[in-house]
């Protein structure tokens, strides 16, 4: 249990405060064994460095003479003796030169790193050295428990439900705010238009969030985790003044600030679990984020319903905030970091400073020492744009989940007008409306792993996952699901008719969105992977600008049109989008073969 605290934010503030003397990695405990691999490239190299106390032949002798005993002080043969540890004691070299070996057999001590090199061998694994003498810094092995995908069920599960949990929180937090709209608007004295920004200026935030967020998660020295913690905090401690708030310009700027610093979920939550699961199993994992992700704003209106009439609209910033809170405790202490660079960036640290070489290194650490602000920048803010204008495969996905997302958002300014208006239905029962889109998104999350489990894991087991296109598949049967469930609703969404058929078809839309975006947001990757995280930020811009414009057009849409024309107008362009997904399907292949973005 102590290995897996070690690396979350609790665990890092511990070893703070102690000064690294608990909570120790298997670098710092006094019976850590170099793994051979390294003592080999050590001694290949004939490595020197400034801070080594002994000279170069007496290092090699003391390397290759077998008459000297295992423990050997690193301080005083391959290091300085006052290294940055302040740790003098024995650590033994495990190689075949001076006949020492680790027992595979031993159960292995808190923080000691001894493999079976000769059962799990691995080229993959091995260190590297560079021409200027520089070893990589690697996993010790396939079965390292360093390594996120080297975790138990049990360490996995943890901090994927939690980040799944925050993310769905994230995501209920935007339309939670509907059900206030009554109160601010008595209290403010504000249109329903300028009442809505509360939610579109949420939306539009988390869309510009993770052009900044993302790029910092990767660079190795940043991780993922501090990252969470410091944004999430500010999420969190934003929710206060958001709830107390007393004049509508401020509660519309706290609405985008919350948008803001919560978006990290957005593009790291994704990362996080790519980091842990295995290729065969990510897909269940990221189509599960995605599950909670789409039915989150459906839950919002549900929980404001019932309470903000009976108590006040600020009511609905608290209910976020007691959701938010424990969330944030319990990424404090048990999400740990898992970016392996920044992993084995800490493992290069921890190495030199035992060993006084400087040799030792991680890939990522190396990477970031080339990285020049100006590349972050364009990366992050002019590729994703560069990528969307310049490939048409690109372009349309782009254009495409941005319409059914924006699609999606407009419905939270049509449910007051149908239910509200139209049935009568209480703002708690409007509420309940919405539980329909989150069975339709269930039930075809359902069917979605389903063609995962009988197509996509065995194909990725043994390596034949075919062109990118055929993960397409059930996004084109999705397709003609939009226009049918827009069209069901808007020619029976009216009091002649039984809710319930309209709702039907609030459940046909949802799941036709959850059905194409997922098919989509697999394609990427597998089709321009050199890209994908400019393509995933692009697209999440495009779709939460338009979602947040569509959010102020759809009343006057409704109002001018009705809401059975404006539905209708929105289901025609869904049906053009058809051709589109079919053509991308029979000449992807071929736009990609002429894209300058794809390999």
């Amino acid at each position: 249990m102590s290995k897996f605290i070690r690396d979350t934010s609790f665990g890092q503030f511990v070893r703070l405060v102690t000064r690294n003397q608990v909570l120790r990695y298997p670098e710092e405990q006094r019976d850590f064994r170099l793994q051979d691999s390294y003592i080999k490239l050590l001694e290949a190299a004939e490595l020197r460095s400034k801070d080594r106390s002994l000279p170069a032949s007496s290092q090699n002798n003391v390397l290759k003479d077998p008459s000297v005993p295992t423990g050997l002080m690193l301080g005083g043969t391959l290091g300085h003796p006052n290294s940055s540890s302040g740790d003098t004691s024995v650590i033994e070299i495990v190689s075949e030169n001076n006949g020492t070996h680790s027992d595979p057999t031993l159960p292995d001590e808190e923080g000691s790193a001894t493999f079976d090199e000769k059962a799990h061998h691995d080229d993959s694994f091995e260190p590297k050295v560079l021409d200027d003498g520089t070893i990589i810094v690697n996993w010790y092995g396939p079965n390292d428990p360093a390594n996120p995908q080297n975790w138990t069920s049990g360490q996995k599960s943890v901090p994927a439900v939690i980040v799944i949990t925050y993310t769905f929180a994230f995501y209920l937090g935007s339309s939670i705010f509907t059900g206030s709209y009554g109160g601010v608007i008595r209290q403010f004295g504000v249109s329903q238009q300028v009442v809505s920004l509360n939610l579109s200026m949420y939306v539009l935030a988390y869309g510009i969030g993770p052009l900044l967020w993302s790029p910092l998660t990767e660079i190795p020295s940043v991780g993922r985790g501090p990252l969470y913690i410091i944004s999430f905090t500010i999420f969190v401690i934003l929710l206060v003044p958001t709830a107390l708030v007393n004049d509508f310009p401020g509660l519309v700027v706290l609405r985008f600030l919350l948008g803001f610093f919560g978006s990290p979920c957005l593009a790291t939550g994704p990362a996080s679990l790519a980091d842990m699961f295995a290729f065969a199993k990510l897909p269940y994992a990221l189509a599960t984020w995605a599950l909670v992700a789409t039915s989150g704003p459906a839950v919002g209106p549900l929980l404001s319903g019932y309470s903000v009439p009976a108590t006040s609209w600020r009511w609905s910033s608290w209910e976020l905030l007691w959701l938010s809170g424990p969330l944030l405790i319990a990424f404090f202490f048990l999400v740990p970091e898992t970016s392996s660079s920044t992993i084995l960036l800490r493992r290069a640290q921890r190495l030199r400073a035992r060993t006084g070489q400087s040799c030792f290194r991680s890939q990522g650490e190396i990477d970031q020492s080339k990285l020049q602000p100006r590349e972050v920048v364009f990366e992050a803010l002019c590729r994703p744009i560069q990528t969307m204008i310049l490939d048409p495969s690109i372009g349309f996905t782009a254009i495409y989940v941005a319409l059914i997302y924006g699609i999606y958002y407009s419905f939270f300014e049509c449910f007051p007008l149908v239910y509200g208006d139209g049935y009568g239905f209480s703002l708690g029962a409007q509420g309940l409306l919405y539980l329909p889109i989150s069975v339709g998104i269930f039930l075809c999350w359902v069917m979605y792993l389903t063609w995962i489990r009988f197509t996509w894991e065995p194909a990725a087991r043994v390596g034949n996952l075919g062109p990118p296109e055929r993960r397409l598949i059930p996004a084109l049967f999705a397709s003609f699901m939009l226009p049918i469930g827009l069209f069901l609703f808007a020619w029976t969404a009216t009091p002649d008719i039984h809710w319930i058929v309209s709702a039907i078809g609030l459940a046909i839309l949802s799941g036709g969105i959850f059905l194409i975006m997922q098919p989509i947001f697999l394609y990427l990757p597998l089709g321009y992977p050199k890209y994908a995280a400019s393509l995933f930020a692009g697209n999440t811009v495009a779709r939460s600008v338009l979602a947040a414009a569509i959010v102020h057009c759809s009343q006057p849409l409704y109002d001018n049109l009705g809401v059975a024309r404006g539905v209708t107008l929105l289901g025609g362009l869904t049906v053009g989008c058809i051709a589109g997904i079919f053509a991308l399907w029979f000449y992807g292949a071929s736009l990609r073969a002429r894209s300058k973005f794809a390999p």
